[in-house]
């Protein structure tokens, strides 16, 4: 792995430019493919200054921006990581390109939120070092980033796309089936159906919904997910717990239709022409809430990075 050096994201997009800030502050060469000519003008901008809110680690970094896959430099490539827009049909297109043209000791990864690795890459003859590779936004500030193998993922591949999520200190979290919504997605997804639920019919107003999990169980997950949480305290109690709860929790197949009649009006939050979302929102409180979140990540960041060094210098 030390002989490589060179990241290929295809996509310029904001999950595009901050995958790839997340090598460039480790000294790595990013060669982004954004066929958007207006987008490739932006890309080293933006990519130094997602880089350098992180803090960069790595010297020698560099960012170059690619019209087409044909122009990349592949000498050097360690890793390839597919950040194009959620649509299965171009996912396909890109593999098959990347099945001809990457080298064949190099992995071809996907970040693709919830399309399994095995339909995208369904029509490569190289499936064996294909594997999804699953960031969470804003992907250069969170540390987890899921490794997904289909059942023709070579374990060796794996294992080495791990090691270099774990060289740009990312912790990468192991998911052994391409199963829809991966491992977070899928927790994730049950909690925000029980929240949704909850505003719907009238317990509660978001903004205690909200605060119910930033300051109740939300806070303790910094130190311990759920489960290390249930050994610390106590298996028993959370199942007499569970004995009682779970007949009443919702299970429906579909969103609610609180979030059905958002989307219906175009209310889909601060990006939205009406500003509105679950909160509504100003030119005020959009800059104030994501000034106040980054600095809330940057500080959980740390607290995490804080942690993974004591744990290096006390390895006992």
């Amino acid at each position: 792995m030390e002989a490589n050096h060179s990241v290929v994201v295809i996509g310029g997009g904001t999950m595009g430019t901050d995958v790839a800030a997340i090598f460039y502050a480790a000294g790595w060469n990013a060669q982004i493919v954004e066929p958007a000519l207006a987008a490739r003008g932006r890309l080293l901008e933006t990519v130094a200054a997602a880089a350098q809110s992180i803090g960069v680690f790595g010297q020698g970094g560099s960012v170059d921006a690619h019209a087409a896959l044909t122009e990349i430099n592949w000498s050097d490539v360690g890793i390839v990581i597919e950040c194009a827009p959620e649509n299965l049909a171009v996912k396909q297109q890109i593999f098959r390109q990347l099945d001809t043209l990457a080298p064949a000791h190099v992995p071809l990864t996907s970040n693709s939120s919830g399309i399994p690795i095995s339909q995208i890459g369904d029509q490569c003859g190289s499936r064996e070092r294909m594997l999804g590779l699953h960031f969470f936004m804003p992907a250069h500030w969170v540390p987890a980033v899921e490794v997904v193998r289909s059942e023709f993922s070579d374990e060796a591949v794996a294992q080495t796309v791990s090691a270099i999520m774990r060289a740009m200190r990312k912790k990468p979290v192991q998911v052994k089936r391409d199963v829809p919504g991966f491992l977070a997605n899928r927790i994730q997804h049950a909690l925000m159906r029980e929240a949704i639920a909850l505003v719907d019919e009238g317990f509660a107003d978001a903004e205690d919904v909200d605060l119910a999990v930033r300051y109740g169980f939300g806070f303790r997950y910094i130190a311990a997910g759920p489960l290390l949480q249930k050994d610390l305290a106590g298996v028993d109690i959370h199942c007499a717990a569970a004995t009682a709860i779970y007949p009443y929790l919702h299970n429906n197949t579909e969103p609610s239709p609180l979030m059905k009649n958002l989307v219906k009006n175009g209310d889909f939050g601060v990006k939205s022409a009406s500003r509105k979302g679950f909160y509504e929102w100003n030119e005020a409180t959009v800059a104030r809430e994501q000034a106040r979140y980054q600095t809330a990540l940057k500080k959980a960041l740390q607290i995490l990075r804080d942690e993974d060094d004591a744990a290096l210098a006390d390895p006992a």
